[in-house]
């Protein structure tokens, strides 16, 4: 009968201790869940709101040369929860095609629900690019509406509290229609309002 006592405790602080462990992965569960319901981040947002031209030779094919400049809006529409930038770059292409280099933009710190203006000068070098894009340039500017996207590449997290995310890749991508006209330098209009779409 003592055997059988001495042998019953050590299955029940097995059992108790089972139903502890339980309890404490069912807790942390819980808990993860609400933060993960309170903090959830929304990504954030992106438009254009202003473009300039200052440079756009087409006049050497297959190279082009050209310098742009555009004011870019971000929000971060979190109430919670900030987003750190570590690295952030932005080129222009046509037609699908890159028609100015990869520029790499400084780090950026968004705090929560707050909107930032970013306003990158791109260009300044010499891309080759395809007759393709070279034809549809002239064909584009005679008319006076070139059709660009800008595209934004990077690296992002979340920070919630005393919790930071691990990195996720942000790929931005906006489309738009500016009036341009061969020879003109400087401001050109947007043709309506031009969001950009967000993946990460």
């Amino acid at each position: 009968m003592t055997q059988g006592k001495g042998m019953g405790v050590p299955t029940d602080l097995r059992r108790l201790l089972c139903t502890s462990v339980a309890v404490l992965l069912i807790m942390a569960g819980v808990t993860a869940l609400i933060v993960w319901l309170v903090y959830r981040p929304h990504k954030p947002r992106f438009s254009v709101v202003g473009a300039a031209i200052y440079d756009l030779n087409i006049s050497s094919p297959p190279i082009i040369s050209t310098t742009m400049q555009f004011t870019i809006v971000t929000r971060n529409p979190n109430r919670r929860v900030s987003i750190y930038y570590d690295r952030l770059s932005a080129f222009v292409s046509y037609r699908n095609q890159e028609i100015t280099l990869q520029a790499v933009l400084p780090p950026l710190f968004h705090e929560r629900h707050s909107t930032v203006a970013l306003s990158p000068i791109l260009g300044g070098g010499t891309v080759p690019v395809s007759m393709e894009v070279m034809n549809g340039l002239v064909t584009d500017e005679a008319y006076g509406v070139v059709g660009l996207r800008l595209v934004l590449l990077g690296r992002l997290r979340w920070k919630a509290g005393p919790f930071r995310s691990g990195h996720y890749g942000v790929y931005v991508k906006c489309d738009m229609l500016v009036g341009l006209k061969k020879g003109f330098v400087g401001q050109v209009p947007l043709l309506g309002s031009p969001d950009c779409s967000v993946d990460i």
